[in-house]
This record gives C-alpha cells, structure tokens and sequence, in this order.
C-alpha cells in the first residue's frame, strides 16, 4: 500500500503559541490518543543551552552597550534568526488514514517510531515541544525545536543558528533550491519513509516536494 508523506516546515513566530492552540475539527472523544512527548518553555530551555556562553560572551565585553541582556529577547527581534522552528508531518490524508480508522491507528505506531530517533538523530536541534495528534482528521506529529551551534568565533561560542546547526549534521547548502534547510528536510522525510516501509507502507512521490518544504513558500 502507499500512501503520501506531507511535511511543512516553518519559522518560529515571535509568540509561542502552539501549545495552546485548539483546530476547529478537534474530536475531545480522541484527545486521550494524543501523545504528548515533551512541553518546556522555550525560555527555560534557552536558559539551559545558552546561559553559559552568554556570560562568557558578557564578560569579553568592555562597552555596556554591546552586552546581551537576555539572549532569547535578542533572538526573538532578530532578523537573521527565529527563536524556533517547527517540523509538522502527516502520512497521507482523511480519505485514506484518517484518525478513526486502524490505518490512522498504523500512521500512529509509524509517527511515535519516528519520533523516538528524532533527538539522537538531530543533536544540534534542541526540541522542547512535541506532540502526536490524533484528535483531528488525520494523524500528524508536531515537533518545534531549538537549533544551535558550538564553537562559534562571532558572537556567543553557543549560539542560535539554524545553517550551522544543519551543517554540523552534515547538511552542506547548494544553490538556493538546494539550501541545508531543504536538504534537511528530505533527510527527514525519507527517514519517515523508512519506518512506513517496515510496516508495508510505500511512501507515494507526488511530484516534486518543494510545495511542502516551507509554509512561507507554500504561501507565496
């Protein structure tokens, strides 16, 4: 059997929300299906990973005014970078594995495997929220993350960069239809592949998968 792998990828926005939004089509008689892998505020986790060389970065510092005073409100009006990034992927659609039926059921067992290599997979993508849905049409899997670097020579030595965090992982950029960013996710996408082939699922190439690499580009 095959069945389509839907994947868009999008740039945090300056408030988190995704936690608590609600979809219309939410059926609260599923929502004890849903797997909740992880809930931390982005602010405790910048703590967590960039504290450290803030100081460090702080300390080099002679002028007050080039000091940082919080990392996470630098980043968050920065327009280089975003505070996180948000991976959302689906295996088909409503008609064919929709969250009812046992194949919704199958599309379940194949997302949490997924899931449960992503971190190991990804080092220099922090996630701090993840969530398998199941009360909606179709089953999905959410993941926002926090990309990082180490070593850096500009700025903090630990720091918040979504190129050098995919070149660490070894995603080198081309030309700009072939960026790190879609390289990456790709990678991802034939790493989904993988588990469904496991379970009997042929991942369906529907043209080119440039339509779902970013919301941004998929609205334009």
């Amino acid at each position: 059997m095959q069945r389509t792998i839907s994947a868009m990828v999008g740039k945090g926005s300056v408030n988190h929300n995704s936690c608590k939004f609600k979809a219309e089509n939410v059926d609260g008689e599923r929502t004890h299906l849903n797997i909740d892998y992880c809930n931390e505020p982005i602010k405790k986790v910048y703590h967590e990973l960039f504290d450290e060389a803030l100081k460090r970065y702080n300390d080099r510092q002679t002028r007050a005014d080039r000091k940082i005073e919080n990392y996470y409100e630098k980043i968050r009006s920065s327009k280089q970078e975003k505070p996180f990034h948000e991976l959302i992927l689906q295996i088909g659609d409503k008609e064919n594995m929709s969250a009812e039926s046992e194949t919704g059921k199958l599309a379940r067992q194949i997302l949490d495997e997924y899931y449960r290599e992503f971190q190991e997979r990804n080092p220099r993508l922090k996630v701090f929220l993840a969530h398998l849905h199941m009360d909606e049409a179709t089953p999905h899997l959410h993941i926002d993350f926090v990309p990082f670097t180490t070593g850096s020579k500009r700025g903090l030595d630990t720091r918040v960069s979504l190129k050098q965090a995919l070149a660490a992982q070894g995603f080198k950029g081309g030309s700009r239809g072939d960026t790190e960013w879609n390289q990456w996710v790709q990678s991802e996408k034939e790493q989904l592949a993988a588990v469904m082939e496991r379970h009997g699922i042929e991942w369906e190439h529907k043209g080119t998968h440039e339509k779902h690499l970013s919301v941004l580009d998929y609205k334009k």
